[in-house]
Formats: structure tokens, C-alpha cells, sequence
């Protein structure tokens, strides 16, 4: 049987003249990816449909506001748009480049969003972005979907969580997920593409985001009412976390008058400042113009100006701006020491 027949069958259904709309429900909220059944142009590109018309979580909203940042596409691949390769026939495909109407780092981004959501997270945009408690920003390092004689799918993504007001890392990690299927004598469409894609991002955004909620609900408690803990979830590599809450000191007050003796009252924990100490350096860096995104050894860090705590040695930074051309310079830092980098950005 050839290849045409194992993979398309007869589905008279979808031999139509013209074009037919096909839409999946992501998360079950109303985010669709959809595509058109048809021989055309733009045969081979799916279209991503807008996700800010799905119905908000109003059931359950936590203290833990958040601004989430575009993540970065690191993808090798000829395009932002591109998702994959198609090899074999697919009834109103064709063979050749797999394409989004949408950067895959915005389709991504919005997957990731959406749990976040759904997980009771309150996301501010706009004028209200400033007020966010974190930050969440991160890089598209894969995700590929061809299609052959099976489907694959590969997704990498690393996130990254700041808290605003110092700019420190408090969670960094790498989740990753890789499946495969045979389409079945009944063959692939675009709606099976489709829904395919979405299942596999589901799962990506889920583990970044169960994974994050554990180490926040664990270090600031007061911002979810839940009881703090900790637990591991496969697929997830964590590079930074934050330990376990200390208790503020208690000071006592002085005596009152006639020997009554006043209540101790807690005094508040200091907000964390980056600074070299024994066994670490500090590194601040600077770009002109600011805002840009600053990558250590890979690892995405935030938004410039930084301050950062990092290991004594040699160390790889890249800066990256839209509209610039990208910053990397080696940097050396010493131990108990302060450096300073003023990196410039030219178009």
C-alpha cells in the first residue's frame, strides 16, 4: 500500500473544493490552533487564533501577581514561524517547510500564560505590569513537529522566575518532553497536527508551572494561604530554588514602667541585595540602551540593568535587544569583588 493510502486513506469527507475551518480547544478554554483543508499557498501553515478572548480563572485568584515576558526563540531553524517539516502526503498539505501564522515563542509563551492562569496566578499587563511581585521570562531552546512515517515532537523550554523588587532569581529550569505516534491508516489532517500540538504543549506548560507554584508556595506561603512543600516532577531540571522560609528574629523591648515587660514584637526581614561576599563575586551589568536581555553561560537572567551573585571565574554574557544587534563578551569575576559591565548595543 503506498504511502499516500496508509496515511490519508479514502476520507471522502475531506476531499472539499475550496477550504474548510478546523479548530482545537487548548486547555479547554477557548485557545485554538486552527488550519484549512485544501491545496493552497499557504497550505502548509497552521494558523494560531488569538488566546486573549479565552475566558479568564475567576475562581480562584493568589496573591502571587506575575508580568510574563515574550520568551526568546534560541531554535535553530530558518524561520520563527516554522514548526517542523512535512515528508509524507497529508490530505490538503503538501510536502516542505511545517509553518505557524504566529512565531512559535509567542504560541509558547501564550501555552505557558494560560496555565499559569488556570492556576489561580494573577497576570498583569500594561500600566499594571509594574505592580507584578515576578517576573517570568524564558527561552525556546526546541520544538519541532515533523511529520513522516510517525509524528515526533520535541519541546525544550527554559524558564526563568525573578522577583522584581531585588531582581534575584528565585527559580530557573528546563522542561522537556519527546513523543511520537503513527498516524494510523486513517492518516494525519490538520486538525490532528493540530491537537497534537497542543496535548504536547499542555504538558510542557503544566510541568513548568506545577513545578514553579511548589518552590513560591514553599518560600513566600503568605501569597497562596496554602501550607508550603516541595515535590519533584519528571522531565524538570532545576537549576535554581529558593530554600526553606527562616523565621524573622524576635527582639525583646525594654521594660515598662513598674516591671510590666512589652511583647515581643517581629522584626521584618531585610529584602535581599546581591553582593560579593567570601565565596562569591558580584557582577553588575548595564546596557545601552537598557531593558535588554542578559544571558549568563545560557541561562537567561533578566531584563538590564542586573545585579547579580555568581561563582568566581570565567563567565559567557550576552546581551540581546529587538532591533539590535546581540552583545557577548567574557567576563571575569573575583571573588569578595565587584565588576562592572557597560555593554553597548548597535543596530
Amino acid at each position: 500500500m503506498s504511502t499516500w493510502l496508509k496515511r490519508s486513506g479514502l476520507l471522502g469527507a475531506l476531499m472539499l473544493a475550496g477550504c474548510s475551518s478546523i479548530s482545537n480547544t487548548m486547555d479547554n478554554v477557548g485557545s485554538t490552533v486552527s488550519g484549512w483543508v485544501g491545496t493552497s499557498p499557504n497550505a502548509n501553515t497552521l494558523k494560531a487564533a488569538d488566546r486573549s478572548s479565552a475566558a479568564p480563572n475567576t475562581l480562584m485568584k493568589y496573591g502571587a501577581t506575575l508580568r510574563i515576558q515574550k520568551f526568546d526563540d534560541q531554535r535553530k531553524m530558518s524561520s520563527p514561524n516554522k514548526l517542523g517539516v512535512v515528508t509524507v502526503r497529508v490530505m490538503g498539505m503538501d510536502s516542505g517547510d511545517l509553518l505557524m501564522d504566529q512565531e512559535i515563542a509567542s504560541i509558547a509563551t501564550a501555552s505557558i500564560k494560560k496555565r499559569f492562569d488556570i492556576e489561580g496566578f494573577r497576570i498583569l499587563e500594561g500600566s499594571e505590569a509594574s505592580k507584578a511581585l515576578f517576573e517570568i521570562s524564558g527561552v525556546v531552546k526546541e520544538l519541532t513537529l515533523n511529520v513522516k512515517e510517525r509524528d515526533t515532537i520535541v519541546i525544550g523550554i527554559e524558564t526563568t522566575v525573578r522577583e522584581v523588587a531585588s531582581g534575584k532569581v528565585i527559580w530557573s529550569g528546563f522542561v522537556t518532553e519527546q513523543d511520537s505516534r503513527f498516524a494510523g491508516v486513517s492518516g494525519d489532517s490538520k486538525e490532528d497536527i493540530v491537537n497534537y500540538l497542543n496535548r504536547e504543549l499542555r504538558v510542557v506548560s503544566s510541568k513548568t508551572v506545577e513545578a514553579i507554584s511548589a518552590s513560591l508556595m514553599a518560600s513566600r506561603p503568605e501569597l497562596f494561604n496554602l501550607t508550603p512543600g516541595t515535590k519533584p516532577i519528571a522531565g524538570v531540571t532545576v537549576y535554581v530554588a529558593p530554600s526553606a522560609p527562616v523565621a524573622a528574629p524576635v527582639m525583646a523591648a525594654p521594660a515598662a514602667t513598674g516591671g510590666a515587660v512589652v511583647g515581643a514584637a517581629p522584626v521584618a526581614a531585610p529584602v535581599y541585595v546581591p553582593s560579593a561576599t567570601a565565596t562569591t563575586g558580584l557582577l553588575l551589568v548595564n546596557t545601552r540602551p537598557a531593558r535588554a536581555k542578559v544571558y549568563l553561560d545560557g541561562v537567561y537572567y533578566g531584563l538590564s540593568p542586573l545585579r547579580l551573585e555568581m561563582a568566581p571565574g570565567f563567565h559567557a554574557i550576552s546581551v540581546k535587544l529587538d532591533g539590535y544587534k546581540m552583545v557577548t563578551e567574557k567576563v571575569s569575576v573575583r571573588r569578595g569583588d565587584n565588576t562592572e559591565m557597560e555593554m553597548v548595543l548597535e543596530r
